[in-house]
């Protein structure tokens, strides 16, 4: 294993964090707050360890598929424990078990939080807290290979440990070239949403940190009743822009270049339709009728949007509508949003490959002499692809039944430790009960916490690359 190369990875990364960190430090200087230090110190610590990793030279700039893995895990892992400091040093989250909760959820934009008033905390600390989830959006090192030379053409196997989906693959020959296109996209609709929010009368600071969540699908708030006080206006371009950063990224690319008819071929574009517009409808009559159908659609649009995108924001306690309405939400976190987009869950398009596999499997249990081969986009699904999905699917069954076990020790209620371990895995944000949009998980003991943080890491990772670091054959030359 070609150690030094993780090291260098590791090297820019810490780098890299303390230069994304200043601008917390400058918001610092802005509000004029005390807090700010702990902003220094963190640095000042990423530096002292990141310069010389990044000065001293691999050997080789070539790795494999395991030092990638290896790489994307322990990157962010490292990301996070230092990511945690500002909360911790500054005193404002005063247990560090507690601090690494927020900054993992921030970083694997689950927005799950600990903190029973938000508001409590200084401006620049609410900065870091929402531009964790801009950062963790498309992927620090997504950022590292769009904007450095490194890691020649191995360097797919970054983009494809670290990118959520089934498949990952170049929109243009150079890999960098793509991991710069997908932020020039990321960046562009970022500020677009900004505009419109301070156009509707958003001031700047919140536009800032409502449209890092959105971008990032994270949803941290930056006020108690998260989304609720602010006017339907900017709420419905809330809506509209969770939808849109649950949309693969490629979709994007395409239409950029006038590829209109290959993009609107995707099939799980068009599933992701379907699904969303169902899931409004059928929530918009179950809460309120024909008799409020207008509102109701406001609210079930917002709510469906931010549950399946798995941003997390909420405008309504979705915990006091009916059982129906919150089992569709409990569902949409499972199904998550589009691969290649910066959303959470399993992936609608591994969704589509689950039910056409099933379809098959029927169609040979009637028919044995059968042969169906399987298609997505008019393009065949090759074997490797059900098989690592399918894979997936079992592992992912099985973190989430025994993560739902572990944190049941804590003796909350059952819908409350299924919601958490879900909202948590999926990388959502809310759940219900104790864990609702009012709520918060700061009540559950510090092993359910280190649980829940497995969980987020192995959800926003797509499982394996945690896995890996565990695994005894990884750290064998």
């Amino acid at each position: 294993m070609n150690k030094s190369i993780i090291l260098h990875i590791i090297g820019w990364i810490l780098t890299m964090e303390a230069a994304l960190m200043s601008l917390s430090g400058i918001v610092a200087i802005i509000y004029q707050e005390k807090s700010g230090f702990a902003f220094l110190i963190t640095m000042a610590l990423c530096l002292v360890i990141g310069v010389p990793l990044v000065l001293h030279k691999p050997k080789s700039n070539v790795f494999f598929a395991k030092e990638g893995f290896i790489s994307v895990a322990m990157g962010w892992i490292i990301l996070s424990i230092t990511g945690a400091l500002p909360f911790f040093i500054s005193g404002e989250i005063p247990s560090y078990v507690d601090a690494l909760f927020e900054v993992i959820s921030g970083f694997t934009t689950t927005g799950s939080s600990i903190l029973s008033d938000v508001e409590a905390l200084s401006y620049c600390m609410l900065f870091w807290r929402s531009f964790t989830h801009w950062i963790g959006g498309m992927g620090i090192l997504v950022f590292i290979l769009a904007i450095l030379p490194m890691a020649g053409g191995e360097s797919m196997h970054i983009m494809r440990a670290e990118s959520p989906g089934p498949s990952v693959g170049k929109l243009v020959p150079r890999m960098r070239t793509t991991a710069f296109l997908l932020y020039i996209i990321y960046f562009g609709m970022t500020v677009l949403q900004i505009v419109l929010l301070l156009i509707g009368g958003m001031p700047l600071f919140d536009s800032l940190t409502i449209t890092f969540g959105t971008a990032g699908t994270g949803g941290f708030a930056i006020k108690n009743a998260s989304i609720a006080p602010y006017s339907p206006y900017l709420q419905n371009v809330i809506t509209i822009f969770m939808f849109l950063f649950g949309v693969n990224f490629n979709i994007y690319y395409l239409v950029l270049y006038k590829k209109i008819k290959v993009a609107m071929k995707s099939e799980e574009l068009r599933w992701y339709f379907i699904i969303v517009i169902s899931a409004i409808l059928l929530i918009s009559l179950n809460i309120g009728g024909f008799k409020n159908f207008f509102s109701s659609i406001h609210h079930a649009a917002f709510q469906v949007s931010s549950i399946i995108t798995t941003t997390g924001y909420a405008t309504f306690d979705f915990n006091t509508w009916p059982t129906f309405s919150k089992t569709i939400l409990l569902g949409l976190m499972f199904i998550g949003a589009c691969a290649g987009s910066t959303g959470g869950g399993i992936k609608v398009s591994r969704i589509v490959i689950l039910f056409k596999t099933l379809g098959k499997e029927m169609s040979y249990l009637i028919h044995k002499r059968s042969v169906k081969v399987l298609k997505i986009d008019g393009k065949k699904i090759e074997h490797e692809t059900m098989r690592s999905i399918n894979v997936f699917f079992v592992t992912y069954i099985i973190i989430f039944a025994v993560s739902v076990l572990l944190v049941s020790i804590d003796n909350f209620d059952f819908i409350t430790t299924f919601s958490a371990v879900a909202a948590t895995l999926n990388n959502v944000g809310p759940g219900l009960e104790v864990v609702g949009p009012i709520g918060n998980f700061g009540e559950f003991s510090y092993f359910s916490k280190f649980v829940m943080m497995f969980d987020m890491l192995a959800g926003r990772l797509e499982v394996f690359p945690i896995l890996l670091l565990f695994a005894a054959g990884t750290w064998k030359k």
